[in-house]
């Protein structure tokens, strides 16, 4: 391929992936504006989106799954002892190897050695112990042996330093003397930060620049340092708790022969001690079962430790259950070592989804404290819910409205268009606008949002509608509760953005009925209650209807129970079923006065209840409207048709 003069390439390394698709913020808004129509708050609609996550995102839940399984996976494939089989492996052959040098001495002494290696204690550690001042007549016994020893201070420093059992195949004396060396002044150095001397910053200073070597990790501060230390120190200790006692005894006595100096021994101890004292919020009384078969040694289960820790903290990072959490809380260096850069690399995503979400205005803090859906994403999910249920309108029939004259008539005059404007361009004036803005520069016409004017159109009549959505109980059993707020949604939308002069009002009715705003309808959770207060709904109506004398009025009910409730005069509910002469009474007298005042009514009953196909027949009689029974699923398209039909008629 060949590269463009003055272009260069090179790693991505951090940041996000500038050849990652973007995020369908409209997608993800759909499913959480679902969710809360369902009942869900928006905090949790938009929790569960990122643990279902996307169609092209694995979710939190498949990541913490992913992460579950890892944890399984090291504890079903390690056990501890691998240190200790490593010794007494060690042991067997430099027994061996001695023996078979003393076997053809016939002198005393080669007799009285082998009584010496016979009486050795059974157990490992007491033997090691035991030959510690044993002079060995094989070479090769002694390798073993010092082996041993090169094995144990390797071991006991590799779990408590990063990569130091690696950096320590080749000891030499003066490599053991440096170690003791560095562990004193570790020491030293966290015993005056413990007392808080002032001049603990420059004995820091100090110790880095004479031992840094040991400390790959790079730390810039002496709380830096006690952080890595610790963390490693307590995942040593887990795995020690993680032992058998006998195992625990075993390993302790050994670690007095490590390079052959128990003063190593020693200063792991007293390091141990103080990290403790420095860092109690670790975890050093924690453990896990290893039942595999691959054992590991003292270094590598520390490590193996760790990467427990590490996914524990990553399983409760992606859990997202503490106060204030958000996805960027998630270490993401930690999940790519342990799950790869796939996961990373959805990590970030989602992370993104939730940061668009709240960036762009989709997702909104209530006064309250409370996360909510904010207008503009209540417009987006209005322009969504309502393309949907043109569409199922159109499948059965009725056209789409979105064409001329669902503004009115042209009146020959424009005006600069406005956010959230549908009517269409007046066309010459734009690019009129647009030609004598950039005149005299020079360059191509181009247009801008300012130089934009729609023609504007005058309403020949204007409606007053009322929105009546029952929110008993009995409409959440039947799955009615989303078509039902979609149908609301979509009326909105529908009114808002085509029909601007007309008054729409929503008004729920349960026990009691109350007008409500749009998001408080769409973020309304369903609760038991008995009671179906059609009574109480027409008298709302009948107030918003009178409040716009000029107006067409409009009834809209959505039910699917026949009234069992009315309104008393001292504004109390009163409740019965089978519905009381009282219930009845009431709810046709406001039906009535809604006739008398011109009103169209129109029932949408959802069911097949005899009892309540018998009153919707005997209200739209009543009224001269009439009854509609969609299923759920149609809901919303009848509604709209229904409003459409009646604007068309006006």
């Amino acid at each position: 391929m060949t590269i463009p003069e003055g272009w260069s390439y090179g790693p991505w390394h951090d940041g996000p992936d500038p050849l990652a698709p973007p995020v369908d913020l409209r997608d993800a808004l759909d499913e959480i504006g679902r969710d809360v129509m369902n009942g869900s708050s928006p905090r949790s609609a938009l929790e569960e989106l990122l643990r279902r996550g996307t169609q092209r995102t694995q979710g939190l839940d498949d990541l913490t799954r992913r992460l579950w399984e890892r944890r399984r996976e090291i504890q079903r494939r390690h056990n501890l002892d691998g240190t200790l089989r490593d010794v007494q492996r060690l042991l067997d052959e430099a027994l061996e190897a001695e023996r078979r040098e003393l076997f053809p001495n016939p002198s005393d002494d080669a007799r009285f050695r082998e009584v010496q290696l016979d009486a050795l204690p059974s157990g490992t550690a007491a033997a090691v112990r035991e030959l510690a001042s044993y002079d060995w007549q094989s070479s090769e016994g002694r390798a073993k042996y010092e082996e041993i020893r090169e094995l144990l201070g390797r071991e006991l420093l590799g779990s408590r330093f990063e990569g130091m059992k690696d950096a320590l195949q080749q000891t030499t004396p003066e490599d053991v003397e440096r170690i003791n060396e560095m562990l004193g002044d570790l020491n030293a150095l966290l015993a005056a930060h413990a007392q808080g001397r002032p001049d603990v910053p420059q004995l820091f200073e100090q110790f880095m620049a004479k031992h840094g070597e040991f400390f790959p990790e790079n730390p810039r501060t002496v709380e830096e340092l006690i952080d890595v230390l610790a963390a490693r120190a307590a995942a040593a200790q887990r795995m020690m708790n993680s032992m058998t006692p006998e195992q625990r005894a075993e390993l302790a006595e050994l670690s007095q022969q490590a390079f052959g100096s128990p003063q190593l021994a020693q200063q792991l101890a007293q390091l141990d001690s103080q990290l403790q004292s420095l860092r109690p919020g670790e975890d050093w009384s924690g453990s896990a079962q290893m039942s595999g078969d691959d054992p590991l040694g003292l270094a590598e289960g520390a490590r193996a430790m760790s990467d427990l820790a590490e996914l524990d903290a990553l399983a409760e990072q992606l859990a997202q259950s503490y106060p204030g959490a958000r996805l960027e809380d998630i270490d993401l260096d930690a999940l790519t070592r342990q799950l790869g850069d796939e996961a990373t690399v959805d990590a970030r995503r989602l992370s993104e989804l939730e940061r668009q979400l709240r960036d762009q205005g989709l997702l909104e803090r209530a006064p309250d404290g409370s996360l909510q859906l904010s207008p503009k994403a209540l417009r987006q999910l209005g322009q969504t819910a309502l393309a949907d249920v043109l569409r199922s309108a159109r499948g059965s029939g009725e056209r789409d409205a979105a064409n001329a004259g669902a503004a009115g008539e042209l009146s020959g005059s424009t005006r600069p268009w406005q956010f959230g404007d549908t009517q269409a361009w007046d066309v010459s004036r734009t690019v009129r606008n647009a030609v004598l803005r950039t005149a005299g520069r020079g360059s191509s016409v181009q247009l801008d949002v300012a130089d934009v004017e729609i023609a504007e159109t005058e309403h020949r009549a204007r409606a007053a509608v009322a929105l009546l959505v029952d929110t008993s109980w009995s409409m959440v059993q039947e799955n009615r509760w989303l078509p039902m707020k979609r149908t609301a949604l979509a009326l909105h939308q529908l009114i808002s953005t085509r029909y601007r002069n007309d008054a729409l009002q929503l008004i729920t009715f349960g026990r009691y009925a109350g007008v409500v705003e749009l998001p408080q309808l769409i973020g309304l959770e369903g609760t038991w209650e008995q009671g179906t207060n059609a009574h109480h709904a027409l008298l709302l109506a009948g107030r918003h209807l009178r409040r716009h004398p000029d107006a067409q009025p409009v009834v809209l009910m959505v039910t699917d129970g026949e009234p069992t409730a009315h309104l008393e005069p001292d504004g109390t509910a009163e409740f019965s079923y089978p519905p009381e002469p009282a219930t009845l009474r009431k709810t046709i007298f406001e039906v009535d006065r809604l006739a008398k005042l011109g009103a169209t009514l129109t029932v949408f009953r959802l069911g097949d209840d005899p009892r309540l196909n018998a009153f919707v027949d005997l209200l739209a009689r009543r009224s001269g409207g009439r009854v509609v029974a969609p299923d759920a699923d149609g809901l919303g398209a009848a509604v709209v048709s229904d409003y459409l039909q009646t604007r068309r008629k006006l």
